[in-house]
């Protein structure tokens, strides 16, 4: 018998936590917070044998506190999202490093394993068991910066729908906020997310680049090369100015160099992510004070569909969106999306 349970994550914008049994293992599929704060999965009662990691978002790795809730299992997940989660409370001894690509083994269950093209180090996991089964976590095919490889067949598919209906291209976004970015913004992105590739991007289109040093960090460790971009730089403190094109990690503007402008005055802002209510980035929207231009992390709705088609998915669970907004894409899929949150997969 294989049954798989939604904790957190289906029916709404919420966290992430999936757990999935197979002949008496159980393995839980993320821990997240949010991504408005102070939002976890209800944990009470559960314990895991393996707790597995798709990348290192805080909706996705938000709750790690409650570890010890679930019976301290051991945590599998990438180099790279352990290099980000350093000061997690899981300790070593029970941290499994997982490759971004091919066979792993999880609590004695085989996986396969593929890149996200969401996150540095972000995989999905996919088992044979229980007619095969595919966790996404998030995941773009758009991304020119991050690999994505296309995932085998599954029966069953939890897949990140986020972006629900939409179906605008990255490619035409970028435009969009390059034209806004000439005069001058602060373009907030989160850790280890899209800042790398918006700032390359940007800075091949002959912007004038600034990022933050927790970003610069961040493109002085990509795993790969890109071609040297010189324009793109870290500024001493105080020197940045409201004619400059920055990019800075704090996605609300309520941490990081961010909130510091924010406090100093006179910036202009950009938001392109999940704007949660209650931070600075609602704030600035509500009053006109700001702009939202999107910038693609997730799957749009014809790469939803086609993950369905490619994968044969008989069971798919459109994962981080309110049903309602996904009504267009549960019809576009009325054969095999479900919105239950106990399935027994064999």
């Amino acid at each position: 018998m294989a049954r798989l349970r939604v904790l957190s994550g289906l029916g709404g914008k919420l966290p992430a936590a999936f757990l999935l049994e197979l002949a008496g293992t159980r393995i839980l599929f993320d821990l997240g917070e949010g991504p408005e704060p102070g939002v976890f999965p209800d944990v009470r009662g559960v314990t895991v044998d393996a707790l597995c990691l798709s990348h290192a978002h805080i909706d996705h790795v938000g709750a790690l506190h409650l570890w010890p809730e679930i019976g301290c299992p051991d945590v599998y997940a990438t180099a790279a999202v352990w290099a980000e989660l350093s000061d997690c409370p899981v300790p070593p001894s029970h941290r499994r490093v997982l490759p971004e690509q091919g066979q792993a083994l999880v609590a004695d269950v085989p996986f396969l394993l593929g890149r996200s093209g969401h996150a540095l180090g972000g995989v999905w996991f996919h088992t044979d068991a229980a007619g095969g089964f595919l966790y996404m976590g998030d995941w773009s095919v758009e991304s020119a910066l991050l690999p994505f490889d296309p995932p085998p067949p599954a029966a069953t598919v939890i897949t990140d729908a986020s972006y629900a209906a939409r179906d605008q291209s990255l490619k035409d976004q970028i435009a969009a906020i390059a034209d806004a970015a000439r005069a001058g913004a602060v373009l907030c992105v989160p850790e280890a997310g899209r800042g790398p590739e918006m700032a390359l991007t940007l800075a091949r289109l002959g912007l004038p680049v600034r990022v933050c040093p927790r970003l610069a960090q961040e493109l002085g460790t990509l795993p790969f090369a890109p071609e040297p971009l010189p324009a793109i730089a870290a500024l001493p403190a105080g020197g940045w100015q409201p004619q400059d094109t920055i990019i800075a990690i704090g996605p609300n503007a309520d941490y990081g160099l961010p909130a510091e402008l924010l406090e100093r005055g006179g910036f202009r802002f950009v938001f392109s992510g999940h704007v949660p209510d209650q931070t600075p980035a609602a704030r600035l929207l509500a009053d006109g004070s700001a702009t939202w231009l999107p910038w693609n992390v997730h799957p749009r709705r014809q790469d939803t569909i086609r993950l369905a088609q490619q994968t044969g998915a008989r069971r798919l669970l459109l994962a981080f969106t309110p049903a309602e907004t996904a009504a267009p894409l549960t019809a576009d899929l009325a054969h095999c999306v479900t919105w239950e949150t106990t399935l027994d997969l064999c």
